[in-house]
């Protein structure tokens, strides 16, 4: 059975996809979902957090690239761009605690990114997770 960290995952697949030119990516997120098993409440929710990012892209990427310490945004790995864009629109976005939004972009990047990523997403998000206020106004 499908878990929501599956629909999270399907969502940085999908976006993952995008990024590596894959023109047909978000037409082909419901195929995705099907693999994955994802259905009913998941897959809907997996399509709102797609359809927010999308939105929210440009800011979730200026977001991002402000909290990079000696980093350029356009070197980041692929995987670890989208696991950030996806921690980010959740945590500033919406209802989910940003404990459980972190615990889950750890989790994915265990299965997905090097061992070091790890560390490397947990301290992004929780800088984000705790400036979350002056982030939102300074988007108002």
């Amino acid at each position: 059975m499908a878990t929501i960290t599956h629909a999270r995952e399907a969502v940085i697949q999908t976006l993952y996809a995008k990024e590596m030119g894959n023109d047909d990516a978000f037409n082909q997120f419901e195929e995705i979902l099907k693999d994955k098993k994802v259905k009913d409440a998941k897959a809907g929710f997996a399509k709102k957090l797609l359809k927010g990012i999308i939105e929210n892209l440009d800011k979730i990427d200026e977001i991002i690239k402000n909290h990079l310490i000696d980093w350029d945004f356009e070197r980041l790995d692929k995987i670890d761009k989208q696991i950030l864009r996806l921690g980010v629109y959740e945590i500033l976005f919406t209802d989910t605690p940003y404990q459980i939004v972190i615990n889950e972009a750890i989790k994915i990047a265990k299965n997905f990114s090097e061992d070091k990523s790890k560390g490397f997403i947990n301290g992004i998000l929780d800088k984000v997770a705790k400036e979350k206020e002056i982030i939102l106004k300074s988007l108002a």
